[in-house]
Protein backbone atom coordinates (compact mmCIF):
# COMPACT_ATOMS: atom_id res chain seq x y z
CA UNK A 1 0.00 0.00 0.00
CA UNK A 2 1.52 3.77 -1.01
CA UNK A 3 1.85 6.06 2.10
CA UNK A 4 -1.08 8.22 0.66
CA UNK A 5 -3.56 5.34 0.77
CA UNK A 6 -5.93 4.75 3.61
CA UNK A 7 -6.77 0.95 4.58
CA UNK A 8 -10.56 1.13 4.72
CA UNK A 9 -11.89 -1.62 7.53
CA UNK A 10 -14.99 -2.98 7.31
CA UNK A 11 -17.39 -3.91 10.29
CA UNK A 12 -19.39 -6.92 10.68
CA UNK A 13 -22.61 -6.81 12.17
CA UNK A 14 -23.92 -9.45 13.63
CA UNK A 15 -27.84 -10.52 13.82
CA UNK A 16 -29.78 -12.31 15.83
CA UNK A 17 -29.33 -16.09 14.31
CA UNK A 18 -25.49 -15.29 13.95
CA UNK A 19 -25.32 -14.47 17.88
CA UNK A 20 -27.72 -17.58 18.59
CA UNK A 21 -25.21 -20.01 16.66
CA UNK A 22 -22.14 -18.31 18.13
CA UNK A 23 -23.69 -19.28 21.17
CA UNK A 24 -24.53 -22.97 19.98
CA UNK A 25 -21.21 -23.21 18.89
CA UNK A 26 -19.57 -22.35 22.03
CA UNK A 27 -17.97 -19.56 20.81
CA UNK A 28 -20.22 -17.54 23.47
CA UNK A 29 -21.43 -19.28 26.52
CA UNK A 30 -25.32 -18.68 27.96
CA UNK A 31 -23.89 -17.18 30.92
CA UNK A 32 -21.62 -14.55 29.23
CA UNK A 33 -22.99 -11.09 30.34
CA UNK A 34 -22.97 -9.98 26.58
CA UNK A 35 -25.82 -8.79 24.54
CA UNK A 36 -26.67 -7.72 20.85
CA UNK A 37 -26.59 -4.10 20.20
CA UNK A 38 -27.57 -3.05 16.53
CA UNK A 39 -25.37 -5.70 15.83
CA UNK A 40 -22.54 -5.32 17.74
CA UNK A 41 -21.60 -7.60 20.71
CA UNK A 42 -21.70 -5.72 24.13
CA UNK A 43 -20.24 -6.37 27.00
CA UNK A 44 -22.61 -5.88 30.23
CA UNK A 45 -21.98 -4.33 33.21
CA UNK A 46 -21.13 -6.35 36.31
CA UNK A 47 -24.51 -6.63 38.52
CA UNK A 48 -23.15 -4.94 42.20
CA UNK A 49 -25.05 -5.82 44.96
CA UNK A 50 -27.23 -2.92 45.05
CA UNK A 51 -28.48 -3.60 41.47
CA UNK A 52 -29.09 -7.27 42.56
CA UNK A 53 -31.06 -6.05 45.43
CA UNK A 54 -33.13 -3.58 43.79
CA UNK A 55 -33.94 -6.84 40.72
CA UNK A 56 -34.97 -9.38 43.53
CA UNK A 57 -37.02 -6.30 45.09
CA UNK A 58 -38.76 -5.96 41.96
CA UNK A 59 -39.50 -9.45 41.06
CA UNK A 60 -40.71 -9.85 44.45
CA UNK A 61 -43.51 -6.42 44.09
CA UNK A 62 -44.51 -7.89 40.43
CA UNK A 63 -44.49 -11.19 40.06
CA UNK A 64 -47.35 -12.04 42.82
CA UNK A 65 -49.76 -8.96 41.89
CA UNK A 66 -49.53 -10.22 38.01
CA UNK A 67 -49.75 -14.11 38.25
CA UNK A 68 -52.11 -14.97 35.57
CA UNK A 69 -51.69 -11.55 33.97
CA UNK A 70 -48.25 -11.39 32.64
CA UNK A 71 -45.36 -12.94 32.77
CA UNK A 72 -42.28 -11.41 34.31
CA UNK A 73 -38.83 -12.11 32.89
CA UNK A 74 -35.35 -11.47 35.01
CA UNK A 75 -32.34 -11.09 33.07
CA UNK A 76 -34.12 -12.14 30.00
CA UNK A 77 -33.66 -11.06 26.31
CA UNK A 78 -36.05 -9.88 23.85
CA UNK A 79 -35.75 -9.28 19.93
CA UNK A 80 -36.31 -5.92 19.07
CA UNK A 81 -35.44 -6.24 15.35
CA UNK A 82 -32.82 -8.28 13.11
CA UNK A 83 -29.80 -7.15 14.91
CA UNK A 84 -30.77 -6.28 18.54
CA UNK A 85 -31.41 -8.46 21.17
CA UNK A 86 -30.59 -6.61 24.57
CA UNK A 87 -31.11 -8.15 28.24
CA UNK A 88 -33.29 -5.75 30.48
CA UNK A 89 -33.25 -5.94 34.27
CA UNK A 90 -36.95 -7.13 34.22
CA UNK A 91 -39.66 -7.27 31.60
CA UNK A 92 -43.18 -7.65 32.11
CA UNK A 93 -44.71 -9.49 29.14
CA UNK A 94 -48.12 -10.41 27.79
CA UNK A 95 -48.36 -14.13 28.63
CA UNK A 96 -48.17 -16.56 26.04
CA UNK A 97 -49.28 -20.08 25.88
CA UNK A 98 -45.93 -21.38 25.47
CA UNK A 99 -43.96 -19.32 27.56
CA UNK A 100 -42.43 -17.88 25.19
CA UNK A 101 -40.22 -21.56 24.01
CA UNK A 102 -40.79 -20.91 20.57
CA UNK A 103 -39.29 -17.75 20.49
CA UNK A 104 -37.92 -14.79 22.60
CA UNK A 105 -40.70 -12.20 22.98
CA UNK A 106 -40.78 -9.22 20.72
CA UNK A 107 -41.60 -5.39 20.75
CA UNK A 108 -45.15 -6.05 20.67
CA UNK A 109 -44.90 -8.59 23.76
CA UNK A 110 -43.44 -6.21 26.31
CA UNK A 111 -45.72 -4.58 28.44
CA UNK A 112 -42.73 -2.73 30.31
CA UNK A 113 -39.30 -3.19 30.61
CA UNK A 114 -36.96 -1.90 33.26
CA UNK A 115 -33.56 -1.30 33.45
CA UNK A 116 -31.95 -0.95 36.97
CA UNK A 117 -29.01 1.62 36.54
CA UNK A 118 -25.91 1.64 39.09
CA UNK A 119 -22.82 1.93 36.43
CA UNK A 120 -24.81 1.91 33.71
CA UNK A 121 -27.11 4.87 33.61
CA UNK A 122 -25.80 6.62 30.47
CA UNK A 123 -25.41 3.48 28.61
CA UNK A 124 -29.19 2.77 29.66
CA UNK A 125 -30.23 6.68 28.63
CA UNK A 126 -28.15 7.03 25.47
CA UNK A 127 -27.42 3.72 23.90
CA UNK A 128 -30.85 1.31 24.81
CA UNK A 129 -33.47 3.69 25.75
CA UNK A 130 -33.32 5.25 22.10
CA UNK A 131 -33.58 1.09 20.71
CA UNK A 132 -36.52 0.55 23.00
CA UNK A 133 -38.16 3.70 21.55
CA UNK A 134 -37.43 2.94 18.02
CA UNK A 135 -38.25 -0.66 18.47
CA UNK A 136 -41.77 0.54 19.94
CA UNK A 137 -41.46 -0.37 23.50
CA UNK A 138 -44.75 1.11 25.34
CA UNK A 139 -43.25 1.69 28.77
CA UNK A 140 -39.38 1.79 30.18
CA UNK A 141 -38.44 2.35 33.29
CA UNK A 142 -35.01 3.24 34.53
CA UNK A 143 -34.25 3.14 38.45
CA UNK A 144 -31.39 5.49 39.07
CA UNK A 145 -29.54 4.22 42.05
CA UNK A 146 -27.27 7.01 42.83
CA UNK A 147 -30.22 9.42 42.81
CA UNK A 148 -32.63 7.11 44.11
CA UNK A 149 -35.43 7.46 41.46
CA UNK A 150 -36.84 6.13 38.67
CA UNK A 151 -37.10 7.62 35.22
CA UNK A 152 -40.33 6.48 33.57
CA UNK A 153 -41.02 6.62 29.68
CA UNK A 154 -43.77 6.42 27.07
CA UNK A 155 -45.21 6.60 23.91
CA UNK A 156 -42.40 5.70 21.89
CA UNK A 157 -41.33 7.16 18.95
CA UNK A 158 -38.22 6.71 16.12
CA UNK A 159 -36.94 9.89 18.30
CA UNK A 160 -37.13 8.96 21.20
CA UNK A 161 -39.86 8.86 24.47
CA UNK A 162 -42.79 11.68 24.16
CA UNK A 163 -43.70 11.16 27.87
CA UNK A 164 -41.09 11.38 31.10
CA UNK A 165 -41.67 11.50 34.23
CA UNK A 166 -38.78 11.45 37.16
CA UNK A 167 -40.39 10.00 39.93
CA UNK A 168 -38.59 11.06 43.31
CA UNK A 169 -40.54 9.78 45.58
CA UNK A 170 -44.32 8.36 46.18
CA UNK A 171 -45.94 5.62 43.50
CA UNK A 172 -44.97 4.25 40.29
CA UNK A 173 -48.28 2.51 38.16
CA UNK A 174 -47.14 0.77 34.72
CA UNK A 175 -49.20 1.93 32.43
CA UNK A 176 -50.89 -1.44 31.25
CA UNK A 177 -51.70 -2.41 34.97
CA UNK A 178 -53.51 0.93 36.54
CA UNK A 179 -54.63 -1.30 39.55
CA UNK A 180 -50.60 -1.85 40.16
CA UNK A 181 -49.07 0.78 42.75
CA UNK A 182 -45.50 0.41 43.45
CA UNK A 183 -44.25 2.22 46.15
CA UNK A 184 -40.41 3.56 45.09
CA UNK A 185 -39.37 3.05 48.81
CA UNK A 186 -40.44 -0.48 48.05
CA UNK A 187 -38.18 -0.56 45.05
CA UNK A 188 -34.58 1.00 45.84
CA UNK A 189 -33.16 -1.03 48.29
CA UNK A 190 -31.38 1.24 51.50
CA UNK A 191 -28.86 3.17 51.20
CA UNK A 192 -25.75 1.60 52.17
CA UNK A 193 -24.23 2.68 54.92
CA UNK A 194 -21.16 4.26 56.18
Amino acid sequence: MNAGAQAVLSRHRFDVDEYHAMVRAGILMEGDRIELIDGELVEMHTIGSRHLACVIRLNHLLVPPLAGRARVSIQGSMRLDRYSEPEPDVLVLRPRADDYASAHPGPADVLLAIEVADTSLAYDRTVKLPLYARAGIAEVWIVDLEARAVEVHREPSADGYRRFELVREGRIVPAAFPDLELELADILPPEPSD
